[in-house]
Order: C-alpha cells, then sequence, then structure tokens
C-alpha cells in the first residue's frame, strides 16, 4: 500500500466571482512544487456559499468543471471540490472528484443547510460515495455533513474496512469554529481513519466571516498540521497508510463497532 501525498488549500473566497477564484486557486496549485496525488479546495471553491444558485449554477460541462479536469490533467492529481450544479430543473452543492485522465466521480451533499435556506434551493443527495486511490479507499463529504455522524460511518468486516480516509470541504463559519474542530477530530477516532477538513477564510457576501481552521486528523485524533487562524495557506502532507493499519491491528474497537442501515 503506497502513502498518499495530499495538498489542501485554504483560501479566501471572491463572492460569485469565479473568474477571480479560479485564477486564485490555479495560482496556489501552480506554487506546488512537489508531485501529488490529492488537491483539495473548499466548498463552492468558486463561488462561496451561495443560496440563490440561479445566479451562478452551471451545467454538468461548465467552465469550472472544464477548470477543474484542466488542473486534473497538468498536475497529474485529483481535484477534489464543489460547484453549485443545475441538473433537471433542479439545483445541487455537487462535489467532484476530478481524475487526471477526465474521467470523474459525484457526491451531491446530503445534508442541507436548513438554518441558511439551504434547503429551500437545492436538492439532496441520497448516495454516498467512496472513491480509491493508489490503494486507498476515500469517503469525500460536504460541510454540513460534518453533523450527522451515522452518514460518516465506517463499517469494518473480515478484516476489512469501507473507508480509510474521510474529507469534509467546507464553508464553515467563524462563530462555530469549536464544533468544525471538535466534530473532525471526533469523526477520526471513531471511524478508526485519517480525517481532512477544508475550509475557507475571509468574509462571504452576507457578511458572514470564516477563519478557516483547515487541518487533517490521524485515527488517534491527533492534529498533523498546524496553521494560524485566517490566514491563507497550502499545506503538503505526506499520509502513511502503514500507521493506519498498524494502529487498527493494535486497537480493534472495529470488531466492536454497531452494525445498521440508513435509510434513503
Amino acid at each position: 500500500m503506497q502513502d498518499l501525498n495530499i495538498s489542501i488549500i485554504q483560501s479566501d473566497l471572491v463572492w460569485k466571482d469565479k473568474a477571480a477564484n479560479m485564477a486564485s486557486f490555479g495560482y496556489d496549485i501552480d506554487q506546488i512544487k512537489e508531485e501529488v496525488d490529492l488537491i483539495v479546495l473548499p466548498e463552492m471553491f468558486n463561488t462561496g456559499f451561495v443560496i440563490d444558485p440561479e445566479v451562478v449554477a452551471e451545467e454538468m460541462e461548465g467552465e469550472s468543471m472544464r477548470w477543474m479536469r484542466e488542473q486534473a490533467k497538468n498536475r497529474q492529481a485529483v481535484v477534489c471540490g464543489s460547484l453549485i450544479i443545475r441538473e433537471n430543473d433542479n439545483f445541487y452543492n455537487r462535489l467532484f472528484w476530478m481524475q487526471p485522465d477526465g474521467a470523474y466521480k459525484q457526491y451531491d451533499k446530503r445534508h442541507l443547510f436548513s438554518l441558511g435556506g439551504e434547503h429551500k434551493k437545492f436538492t439532496g443527495g441520497t448516495e454516498s460515495l467512496i472513491v480509491e486511490l493508489k490503494g486507498w479507499k476515500i469517503k469525500p463529504l460536504v460541510c454540513y455533513d460534518l453533523r450527522f455522524p451515522v452518514w460518516a460511518k465506517n463499517n469494518y468486516s473480515n478484516g476489512v474496512y469501507d473507508f480509510d480516509l474521510l474529507i469534509y470541504i467546507a464553508n464553515w463559519p467563524a462563530a462555530r469554529r469549536d464544533p468544525w474542530m471538535s466534530l473532525l477530530k471526533a469523526r477520526a477516532i471513531e471511524n478508526q481513519s485519517y480525517v481532512i477538513g477544508v475550509n475557507r477564510i475571509g468574509e462571504d457576501g452576507n457578511g458572514l466571516a470564516h477563519a478557516g481552521d483547515s487541518n487533517i486528523y490521524d485515527a488517534k485524533g491527533k492534529k498533523l498540521i498546524q496553521q494560524a487562524i485566517d490566514t491563507e495557506f497550502t499545506e503538503i502532507i505526506l499520509l502513511s497508510k502503514k500507521m493506519l493499519d498498524d494502529f487498527r491491528r493494535k486497537f480493534t474497537v472495529g470488531l466492536d463497532w454497531d452494525r445498521f442501515s440508513i435509510e434513503k
């Protein structure tokens, strides 16, 4: 099993300005000087968390999808982030797992943030997604999904885990920093997996501040990077599959996990 070299990018987002955001992230990606396997961007990285989707929504082969495909090809790395997509008269907060060959997987955010009115304009997803990369099984989720541990539940059967890495991309407000950090750590511990959380910084078009706090946790809940809050950064880290496997063999809590299914 190979180790996984991952880059996460925390940035301010320009409200509803796709060109500016894609130019900014394009520059950040160009500055990555080593080979990486995966580049993770925040939720709605091209617009900020917009809940009037009619203004900025794109079709499936719109400019932002083309940009993601170009970045993945140029860097020979998977690029992960979410966009507002219009499809069959519905709007989706859709995460894309864009591969270097142009193929992609997608996940529609299941838990829509009703407090912010997301549920009034967007359609929630019903299917979870697990992708594979260099032998790793990875489950990507979006922002508010973090508050629902059942949806992120790992499973263990006959020595095999459903996933090795959870990813949360977000526009998580600074006012709720503590839950963001606490829940990322909890998801890592309870699922015996690495967890990545990538958030934005800056103030959005509604005056809501975001502090970032993007981070990576190992299966013991240990923070693997140290960055100042409310700053832009690009972090590269090598995740060790051997360390994860060794810990899972020593601490076999997966044998005692509850088994259940989720209604869709």
